[in-house]
């Protein structure tokens, strides 16, 4: 096959949402009628010995939630799938913005009980920074949710995208009957099945058909029969083109748990989703089909494999072909570098490939020579844009807890701040070490793995911070002039930029008016 047929075979997408949409077990059922399953496991669950495919760290299992994108390629209709399921929860935001960069389009879901929430506003602001074409999917129609129409609009007016359902529910809670697809113009009637695939479906082609009446009942058949008048009177045609562009929005409706609708938005996803795309660099654009290889790492995973202390560095490629065993030009480093150990993820599970093609996400083994926004090519010196560290909202010092462990809590936390856990900065003086973090949770989780991956114990003593600033001038005089007379509050983050750590608001801007000529900044790139 050649590199032209590989890419058009290829769509590579993020599920995004707020906490507890059910997003996990949309990924699942993804990958149930992808065949790359076989029973799909549960998020919360006693009765259920099947802990679910994305969410493997241990963490994970026993909080049932997810801390960290997972990666998991599936077949499906002759279409190579890539799927990154990422955490819901606001304190792991950064991994998901960071995510968002490395795919083509996006499924957002939304609860029908509880709507459009805050977390669902703030990744869509990160969608539309980068027009990325966003499908919705509006899950838990086994419960009495809200109404359809009321959902819609909620989805226009707080999203801030204009909607058009390509399918819809017939009744909802204890009532609900299945989906009627509008894209193909068919009725698919399920029985629940919460683990396996169901084949006992009915299609009618023809709503006027007697048939639907004895099916679902005259009551709701006149209902079906009404809403598609009014849907199709109301919304204009889908056009693809809109929604390829991030103006539009399709909307399914359905219901994870029982398998309900995925399929219908699986199959139309295949149709109209977008491939790869085009990437900007800081020197020109680079087009998926260009024969010379590129792609960058968007996220870095310590001990995977607890059996083995592995790091692996997740890339995405945006160009030509990439080969095992290959040396590849390390943009940011000095030497070239070559990587035997290629894989291929289903989550946990990893097989190893030897040729990857625009779009796949693999994953690389590495000692320490790769970081998150570091760009590979065949030669060229290319740096990917726009995967941006934002300034934490909660600083905490740390205190080490057993003097005989240093090494390994030294070596730890440097490893989990490559991950983009969190971030590390260390004050010039004192050498004290301080954790910022976007939420609570991140200090549970860096403590929980420092103490089963490195065996180091850490307390994290809250400090009085309010922001951190990567600053910089084009005077270098004047920047070494305020490090100096700021020593006490000036301190460096893993990569050694310089960062001002600011106690209070007012305070930052007296400092800010007093030294015009220091750029801060409360984002880094």
């Amino acid at each position: 096959m050649n590199l032209i047929q590989e890419i058009s075979k290829r769509k590579t997408f993020g599920i995004i949402a707020h906490p507890d949409a059910g997003k996990t077990t949309l990924t699942e059922k993804m990958l149930l009628f992808g065949g790359a399953i076989k029973t799909a496991g549960a998020v919360k669950s006693n009765k259920i010995d099947t802990a679910t495919k994305s969410d493997w760290m241990e963490i994970e299992k026993q909080r049932g939630i997810s801390v960290a994108t997972s990666v998991m390629g599936f077949e499906y209709k002759g279409q190579k799938i890539n799927l990154l399921d990422t955490p819901g929860h606001q304190d792991f935001a950064e991994d998901t913005y960071r995510t968002l960069t490395a795919v083509d389009s996006v499924i957002m879901v939304i609860d029908c009980v509880k709507g459009v929430e805050i977390q669902t506003e703030k990744l869509m602001e990160v969608c539309r920074m980068r027009n990325t074409p966003v499908i919705c999917f509006i899950n838990k129609l086994d419960r009495e949710g809200r109404d359809p129409y009321d959902l819609l609009d909620e989805v226009e007016q707080k999203l801030g995208i204009q909607v058009r359902p390509l399918s819809w529910p017939i009744s909802m809670g204890k009532s609900f009957k299945g989906v009627y697809n509008l894209y193909d113009r068919q009725l698919n009637l399920f029985t629940p099945s919460q683990r396996k695939v169901s084949d006992d479906r009915v299609t009618i082609d023809d709503l006027e058909a007697t048939q639907l009446d004895d099916i679902i009942g005259p009551g709701l058949a006149r209902q079906l029969r009404e809403d598609v008048e009014l849907i199709e009177g109301v919304y204009p045609d889908f056009d693809p083109k809109e929604y390829l562009e991030g103006k539009v929005a399709p909307v399914f409706f359905g219901s994870a748990v029982n398998n309900f609708g995925v399929q219908e938005m699986l199959d139309t996803f295949i149709k109209i989703a977008p491939g790869p795309k085009s990437r900007i660099t800081e020197e020109r654009e680079v087009k998926p089909e260009e024969d010379a290889f590129s792609g960058f790492i968007f996220k870095i995973h310590a001990n995977m494999d607890p059996k083995h202390r592995n790091r692996i560095a997740f890339l995405r490629i945006c160009s030509g072909k990439f080969e095992r065993n290959k040396p590849y030009n390390h943009v940011r480093g000095t030497k070239a570098l070559r990587f035997s150990n290629v894989t291929s993820f289903m989550a946990q599970d990893k097989e190893i490939i030897e040729e990857a093609f625009p779009g796949d996400i693999v994953g690389l083994y590495d000692t320490g020579n790769l970081k998150i926004g570091d760009s590979l090519t065949d030669g060229e010196q290319l740096q990917f844009r726009g995967i941006p560290s934002f300034s934490p909202e909660i600083f905490r010092e740390v205190v080490n807890k057993d003097a005989m462990k240093t090494k390994q809590l030294d070596k730890g936390l440097q490893q989990l701040m490559e991950e983009g856990v969190a971030q590390l900065f260390t004050f010039e003086i004192g050498s004290r070490k301080v954790v910022g973090t976007v939420g609570q949770l991140q200090f549970e989780v860096i403590q929980f793995r420092l103490k089963n991956e490195y065996n180091a114990t850490a307390d994290f003593v809250p400090m009085n911070l309010y922001k951190a600033c990567w600053i910089r001038s084009k005077d270098k005089k004047k920047l070494e002039e305020f490090v100096r007379s700021k020593q006490r509050h000036i301190a460096r983050d893993k990569d050694g930029k310089l960062v001002f750590m600011a106690e209070s608001k007012a305070w930052l801007q007296m400092v800010q008016d007093n030294f015009p000529d220091i750029e801060f900044h409360t984002t880094s790139e």
